[in-house]
């Protein structure tokens, strides 16, 4: 393993040479580390995509403790998504600063994983970013994260998603589910109008993507520079009313899921500026889900955007929607993994909120379940052509 970085923070002077230098590798960014382009309709075997473990499922008292990856190991799980900082969940202003990730922990964690036959790959960081507004706090926020790539590329972690979040993700009921559990459901409100205004306050669709922008044009030259994908989780739900608590959201109505996807990968068209593609998040924001989520797998595959699948489930679709196990519902994931399987696609697949049962309070039952139908849905699609 490489020395440790300098535990001195990230000046903007540094910040601005880290910019600089990686403005001269984005030149090379269209085929420097792309993924494997798409070979259409040429069904091929790939050995190299895999279900993953992330942040959504723990067991014991940390992501590298012996008993969570002992856990994932029964399922035949060896790759790991982990959280450093929040989640997101649209955490005030005040609360994006110390933002430094801390490389001795890293270093630990990597050794943890290289012991255990993990593979950590890649890390979610948190949304504290997207609250802040132009100014010397934001830029030392951009400076904090271009430092943070950095270490995670020492520790050979290879992605790194975040979640613009700048209102909570909604749910506003449950429905009953299957053997007793229930399901996390969200109906748009007939008096959304009328809703609270988030802790982050009014922000317009040009100051949002005003600042997704900004970091993107900051930030991806960094990440080509260390060979780090930046991957982009949508806002859950897409397609919500504009102005909805305050917010104008970057995938917002009026524009469809894939535009508003789109429109993001297009700022900087690199290959380290992904994709971190949430299946029921999307579905969430789809009239037709059974029709419109297809087109947009296959889009990114195409590019070498994606970066990472949450594979959730739903039933309904935009507005109106309740979060299933992961055979049932809407998707047919078995056609998303022929995309990918077909396009080279050689990162991970992972479960994502559970449905909740009494006898399953921390979800570890369903997320078994899901890791075993993910790697069956794998070998099924390989099966099904020669090598």
């Amino acid at each position: 393993m490489k020395n440790s970085p300098s535990s001195s923070p990230v000046t903007r002077r540094d910040f601005a040479r880290l910019v600089a230098t990686g403005l001269a590798g984005a030149g090379l960014a269209g085929n420097a580390g792309r993924a494997a382009p798409a070979r259409g309709a040429v069904p091929r075997r790939n050995t190299a995509h895999h279900v993953s473990g992330d942040y959504h499922c723990v067991m014991g008292d940390h992501w590298t403790s012996k008993q969570n990856l002992e856990y994932h190991q029964r399922f035949g799980v060896r790759h790991f998504t982990c959280s450093l900082g929040g989640a997101g969940g649209g955490a005030p202003a005040k609360k994006a600063s110390g933002a430094e990730w801390d490389f001795d922990a890293m270093q630990r964690w990597r050794e943890r994983c290289d012991q255990a036959g993990m593979v950590w790959e890649a890390i979610r960081m948190d949304a504290g970013y997207i609250y802040l507004k132009p100014g010397a706090e934001r830029d030392r926020r951009l400076a904090a994260i271009a430092g943070n790539i950095g270490k995670a590329a020492q520790v050979g972690v290879k992605v790194i998603t975040m979640h613009w979040t700048l209102i909570p993700i909604r749910r506003n009921g449950r429905t009953p589910g299957r053997g007793g559990a229930s399901y996390h459901a969200f109906k748009l409100e007939d008096d959304w109008k009328s809703l609270p205004v988030g802790r982050n306050g009014v922000v317009s669709s040009d100051d949002y993507w005003e600042r997704i922008t900004y970091f993107l044009k900051n930030i991806i030259p960094v990440a080509a520079q260390h060979d780090v994908r930046m991957a982009v989780h949508p806002y859950d739900p897409p397609g919500l009313p504009r102005g909805y608590q305050g917010a104008e959201n970057w995938d917002g109505a009026p524009a469809t899921v894939l535009e508003s996807l789109q429109r993001y990968e297009a700022i900087v068209d690199s290959p380290y500026n992904g994709i971190q593609l949430c299946l029921g998040t999307c579905m969430e924001g789809m009239k037709d889900p059974k029709t419109e989520l297809l087109p947009v797998v296959r889009y990114f595959a195409a590019k070498g955007k994606i970066c990472q699948i949450h594979m959730r489930n739903i039933r309904g679709g935009l507005h109106d929607f309740q979060e299933v196990y992961i055979d049932e519902g809407e998707a047919s994931f078995i056609e998303v993994v022929r995309i990918l399987r077909d396009a080279g696609y050689a990162w991970s697949y992972c479960p994502d909120h559970m449905p909740q049962h009494p006898d399953d309070p921390k979800g570890y039952q369903g997320f078994a379940h899901a890791f075993g139908y993910i790697r069956g849905l794998i070998d099924a699609a390989n099966a099904e052509v020669a090598g």
